[in-house]
């Protein structure tokens, strides 16, 4: 699945959440707070330059090189998110938080 894919697909999902929510709750505020969260939801997951990130974590502090590999000499499932241990923990932990503030939220 490329980016676009996995965008196009969470942007649907994202969709499916906001006409659930607004369903359930009558409310137009908890729908438009639904999708705030969804998009930056999103947006942390799938469009950082993951390029980045895949780097030592030591280097994050640390200016990119210069020579970059053009997206199309990439070979096709590089661009896949890379389990360390340091990045999954800190973005469970942010997501976690949200879920927990947007659900608390969205149940009241």
């Amino acid at each position: 699945m490329g980016r676009e894919e996995a965008l196009q697909k969470s942007l649907v999902a994202l969709a499916a959440l906001m006409a659930v929510v607004g369903i359930w709750t009558f409310s137009l505020k908890k729908m438009l707070t639904t999708y705030a969260f969804g998009i930056l939801g999103i947006a942390g997951i799938l469009l950082p330059d993951w390029e980045y990130f895949d780097r030592d974590f030591s280097q994050w502090f640390t200016p990119m090189p210069a020579r970059r590999i053009p997206a199309a000499d990439r070979a096709p499932g590089s661009w896949r998110f890379k389990l360390y241990p340091l990045r999954v923990a800190m973005i469970t932990l942010i997501y976690s938080f949200g879920l927990y503030k947007w659900w608390m939220f969205v149940s009241s």
